[in-house]
């Protein structure tokens, strides 16, 4: 957005003051994200050297030939010297027999040295180049389908959730959201999949909440979306969620599978899941460094603070997160174009003037991220069950999107909290979207709030109130401000919290061809 374009007039200097503050806070967890890895790290890049499937018992192989390797030598080495040297020494034809010995117990790793170290080390990175350069190729073949097919012809996407439990319903349930006009089919996941430290194998028919994210069902998912977007003349877009315990394998596998969107915000599963924050941002460092190299958009979770904080007093920790978001998503090499950027609508709408604040908000985050699409999350904090007051709620959100030119526009519900809608709730619910871009999708060129009205004034107040917080948050460290319950109430120490004993300190000899690949590319 130039600034010829902007409805806000913010100080430049002030913006600049922000993103500086948000470098500056960022900056110790990159350099604590490069000095350690983690269980997952370590699984992801044995899955893009091509190691899948999974034993009797459903636990992936990648997990056995990892336990096997870190009972042996532990995990600060990294996997890959260990690995392919025992490959090397003849005692597996492939990986996928080398976990099945080592699983049997009938293999000992060893940290090879010397010629041994340089012979592993080039082994390794041949092979898991070349799953890298299958993710290269899934994204050439996005980029041919989109021109083949045609893109949206309008933003903001129409962005809809289908997840049954069951692939197998979901795949009917996503072909048709898109004959009705839903851009971007989201697949939730099963609930407590983010605290499984494996990822399941194969297609799964059961689900609670949602259906596991699986390479297969990913698979699936895929192409039949790819049926859809043959049939309808527009490429329809996929996505699924990247985060939890096993956030780099999820993003590796949705990189072979070509999916287009990933939830992946860079704090949700410190706060909402109790995971370990030095694990999460050692993860996430290493998911988005393969999204960029996927060419995917990721999408953050912000809008979750609002579930848990009042969106008026808490608004500043959203745009807070949203720069720290940016900062941790371009050092990993994600563009602009990669950044939805998460925010909500959720003022309580008892609230004088909600409605004029909610455009505040949103307006300030379209042009603090001006080439960032944005995602505009729907109200589901005060929705109460009274389904004709939600649909005007949801309408009026909708209104917001179009006139703030929001990117990613996720189709609010009426039973939202209540039960899980229904297909005539999701009919009625795209129906409101469809109805309010058709009639106002260009209000945003006629809409210009008064230089010192309430909604200019409101956004620079949230402005100003995260440079001061992020100011705080650089001179005592994020660490402690997730701690201390900056972010959506949530207190959660860097010491505490799940999968913390996944992660160790990178040794000295230690090597990642995954990591030395995706980072000459950054």
């Amino acid at each position: 957005m130039s600034r010829t374009h902007a409805k806000l007039d913010l100080d430049p200097v002030t913006v600049r003051k922000a993103r500086s503050l948000a470098r500056k806070a960022g900056r110790p967890i990159v350099r604590l994200a490069q000095q350690h890895t983690t269980v997952s790290v370590e699984r992801a890049t044995l899955r893009l050297a091509g190691l899948s499937g999974a034993d009797g018992e459903g636990t992936p192989w990648a997990n056995r030939l990892l336990d096997a390797v870190r009972a042996d030598v532990g995990l600060e080495h990294g996997a890959a010297l260990p690995v392919w040297d025992a490959l090397a020494r003849g005692e597996a034809e492939d990986l996928v027999t080398l976990a099945q010995k080592a699983s049997a117990g009938s293999v000992r790793f060893e940290v090879p040295e010397g010629v041994r170290a340089r012979r592993a080390r080039a082994a390794s990175r041949r092979q898991v180049g070349a799953g890298i350069k299958q993710v290269d190729r899934r994204r050439a073949e996005r980029d041919r389908l989109v021109k083949r097919h045609g893109d949206a012809p309008r933003q903001p996407w129409i962005y809809l959730i289908v997840a049954t439990g069951d692939i197998y319903e979901d795949i009917p349930q996503a072909q048709q959201a898109a004959r009705e006009g839903a851009d971007v089919i989201a697949v939730i996941r099963s609930t407590g999949q983010s605290l499984l430290d494996f990822v399941p194998e194969g297609a799964t028919r059961e689900g609670f909440a949602g259906t596991y994210a699986t390479q297969e069902n990913f698979r699936l998912m895929r192409a039949a979306l790819d049926e859809s977007s043959k049939e309808l003349g527009r490429y329809v877009r996929l996505t699924n969620y990247a985060s939890g315990l096993c956030m780099p394998e999820i993003a590796a596998l949705a990189g072979l599978e070509r999916l287009d969107m990933m939830l992946n915000d860079s704090m949700y599963g410190i706060l909402f899941r109790d995971i370990n924050p030095v694990r999460t941002f050692v993860d996430q460092r290493f998911s988005r460094q393969v999204h960029a190299r996927a060419g995917i958009i990721i999408n953050t979770g912000e809008d979750n603070y609002l579930t848990t904080a009042d969106a008026v007093e808490a608004a500043h920790t959203v745009t807070t997160s949203q720069l720290l978001n940016e900062y941790f998503a371009k050092e990993a090499g994600l563009e602009d174009w990669q950044l939805g950027l998460g925010h909500a609508f959720e003022i309580d709408p008892s609230v004088p003037e909600s409605f004029r604040l909610e455009l505040a908000h949103a307006l300030l985050a379209r042009e603090l991220f001006p080439k960032a699409p944005l995602k505009w999350m729907p109200p589901t904090r005060h929705m109460t069950g009274d389904v004709f007051r939600g649909y005007l709620l949801d309408g009026f959100f909708n209104l917001v999107g179009a006139m703030t030119g929001q990117g990613i526009l996720l189709v609010g519900m009426m039973t939202e909290a209540v039960v899980t809608p229904w297909l005539s709730d999701r009919d009625l619910a795209l129906q409101n979207v469809r109805y309010v871009l058709d009639a106002a999708g260009g209000l945003r060129e006629d809409f210009h709030p008064a230089p010192d009205g309430l909604i200019a004034n409101r956004a620079r107040q949230v402005l100003g109130e995260t440079i001061d917080l992020l100011d705080k948050i650089a001179d005592e460290g994020l660490l402690d401000a997730i701690a201390d319950g900056t972010f959506g109430l949530m207190r959660r120490p860097a010491d505490g919290g799940r999968g913390l004993e996944g992660v160790a300190r990178k040794a000295d000899d230690y090597y990642n061809p995954a990591s030395e690949i995706l980072e000459e590319a950054t």
